[in-house]
């Protein structure tokens, strides 16, 4: 009973839902290096998936008292891995404009620095609102590139495009907020 109830502790844990988020970047790498629409629509719901534990994660911290600073860290990361993955892999099928995804990553790894600077200074490093829109506009915008594949008469791919303008102007916009915001830590 006792390892039965630490096996559900550790599953519905805020972090391990973190891990899932990484742990699903591989099986969605090896779909989409075989690129059709069955393996579209997959890579698809498991990337949706893994987007969703990126709410229930903090909901589930703040609410149970689960806090941590392992938190606060792993999962901005867990979800710059998973959107940097695919943004990747959608370049590599020409799914995505190579020239935005550098931009997003750019900008992601710009963050991460800044992120860490900051813990070091020991402020703290939750994720903006602006932020979290941001986050929110590239999963809208990757989730239709990955079906890429037109369906019911949906252009997917047109959908993705035009959601993905609005992650990059967003993308720029919270990069320079926080750069703004933190000017003081870079002197």
């Amino acid at each position: 009973m006792k390892s039965d109830r630490k096996i559900i502790n550790l599953l519905s844990h805020p972090n391990t839902l973190t891990l899932f988020r990484v742990m699903s970047i591989p099986g969605i790498v090896i779909l989409l290096l075989f690129p059709n629409r069955f393996n579209a629509i997959v890579a698809a719901l498991l990337f949706s998936v893994a987007s969703i534990t990126d709410f229930f994660d903090g909901f589930l911290a703040r609410r149970w008292g689960m806090v941590s600073d392992l938190g606060k860290l792993m999962d901005p990361l867990a979800d710059k891995l998973l959107v940097s993955s695919t943004c990747v892999m959608l370049v590599s099928l020409g799914w995505a404009p190579g020239w935005m995804v550098c931009i997003i990553i750019g900008r992601e790894i710009a963050v991460t620095g800044l992120r860490n600077l900051l813990v070091e200074n020991q402020k703290d490093v939750s994720a903006s609102q602006l932020g979290k829109y941001k986050t929110g506009f590239q999963i809208a915008a990757i989730i239709p590139l990955l079906f890429h594949y037109p369906f019911w008469g949906i252009d997917f791919q047109a959908i993705g495009a035009l959601y993905l303008w609005v992650a990059l102007i967003l993308t720029i916009w919270s990069g320079l907020d926080y750069f703004i915001r933190f000017k003081k830590l870079l002197y």
